[in-house]
């Protein structure tokens, strides 16, 4: 049997590798390489998802449809399966996250098409809902702009 992954880019050419193993309801994996990376440990909970992306926490909760909780210290909301929506952080300073799942392909933007990423994956099994998550998270592990180490 294969392993069932979530895998692809995140920022094209000058973005960096995600890589995630799906284990029943834990995703395990990483973005980025050796070096620059950050392990991402999620966990589907009944209630909503759990863990962690490098030593920062993960919680959101379904509540009236949406996802919404914390990546570390930015808030996120995500709507929808095979067409997801959402916001990470704050108005004004934010990024808006837009994906589409075709089959087992996911595509999406996080951001300003000038200022954000775009982002490809291939699921494996996972919905769409659950790739655009891995994407957000890798993108906060990896981005300081958004993590909001950087100032601005």
């Amino acid at each position: 049997m294969s392993e069932d992954l979530i895998k692809g880019r995140l920022g094209g050419a000058n973005g960096f590798h995600v890589r995630c193993a799906i284990d029943g309801d834990r995703i395990s994996g990483r973005a980025g390489g050796n070096l620059y990376g950050k392990d991402i440990n999620l966990e589907i909970t009944e209630r909503g998802v759990q863990g962690t992306v490098g030593t920062e926490s993960v919680r959101i909760e379904l509540e009236e449809g949406e996802l919404r909780g914390h990546v570390g210290g930015q808030k996120l909301v995500l709507r929808g399966v095979d067409r997801v929506t959402g916001f990470l952080g704050e108005p004004i300073v934010g990024w808006n996250i837009v994906a589409q799942q075709q089959g087992e392909k996911l595509s999406g933007q996080l951001g300003s098409t000038v200022l954000g990423r775009a982002f490809e994956l291939d699921l494996g099994s996972a919905p769409g809902w659950v790739g655009t998550l891995v994407a957000v998270v890798a993108l906060y592990a990896l981005e300081p702009r958004v993590s909001g180490t950087v100032s601005r």
